[in-house]
Order: C-alpha cells, then structure tokens, then sequence
C-alpha cells in the first residue's frame, strides 16, 4: 500500500476495529504513554542545560550527560515504538497509519547519532556538539508534533474527549 493511501478500510481511519482491539490489549501502549513525556520531560531539562552552557559557557559536562539520556530515550522508544507497531499493524515501522512520523523519526534519530558520533570522534568543539543537539532537538519536537496530532486524530476517531 502507498504510504499516501487511506489506511486499509477506504476511509482516513487511523485503526481498523482489529487495530484498536490490539492497540488497547498490548502492554507496549502503555510503555509508549510512559516513555514519551519521560522522554519529554528529559528533553526539557537537557535544552535548559544546553542553553545554559551555550550562553554561560557553563556546565557542559552536565549537558553532554544531559544529551546522552535524552539519546538513550529516544532509542528505547524508537525500540518499544518498532514492537508496538508490529503488535498493532503486523509490521515492525513505516504501518501506513504511521508512514510520515516513522520517517521522520529516522531523521530525529540520525541527528541524535551524529551528535554521538562527533561527541566520541571529537568531530566538532563543545560549542559545535551543542548546536548540533539543539538541531536534533528541534526536529525531536517536530516529530513529537506529528505524533501528537495522530493521538488527537485517534480521541477524535474514538469519540474521547480531546
């Protein structure tokens, strides 16, 4: 299926019944809704970190530390976000109901790498690195977006309150 086609049933659904029943009964539901404000939550704390040292000069130890948990989440969810779509869709990413925000993740988690990359090849000065993570982090807030609007546009498939 095109990953522009409607999803399985000829509508804009996001779940089939079936994909519903076993997106409410899997366990990695729940993960996903545990680990994403963590992850959130740790990516708040890290920019203020970065930003400190960016503006100071101070604090770079706790921001690199800071950007290597932030990391560390981003690859446990990207993980847990890979079996809940298996569960859920049949198959491990890119389910046509979650194309655009697989790919984009992609994207998230090639900046996060190259930051890791030039943090342990010393590629870039600390300053470089910083700027650097910032750039993933901005793309990790637009993917955290995208799939914010898909959990809006499931509430408002179900009937739940937005």
């Amino acid at each position: 299926m095109s990953p522009r086609a409607p999803h399985k049933t000829g509508t804009n659904a996001l779940y089939t019944e079936a994909e519903r029943a076993r997106r409410d009964a899997t366990i990695w539901t729940t993960v996903q809704g545990v680990l994403a404000p963590a992850q959130f939550l740790v990516f708040l704390v890290s920019l203020a970190l970065v930003l400190r040292f960016l503006l100071t000069g101070d604090g770079y130890e706790a921001a690199t530390l800071s950007i290597l948990v932030k990391t560390g989440f981003l690859y446990l969810i990207m993980i847990t976000g890979a079996i809940w779509e298996k569960v859920v869709f049949g198959q491990w990413l890119f389910a046509p109901a979650f194309f655009w925000e697989d790919v984009f993740s992609f994207a998230v988690i090639a900046l996060h790498s190259a930051y890791l990359w030039a943090l342990l090849t010393g590629a870039l000065a600390p300053a470089g690195l910083m700027v650097l993570a910032l750039a993933a982090y901005a793309a990790y807030v637009i993917n955290a977006g995208q799939f914010l609007l898909k959990l809006r546009a499931a509430r408002l498939q179900s009937g739940a309150p937005t």
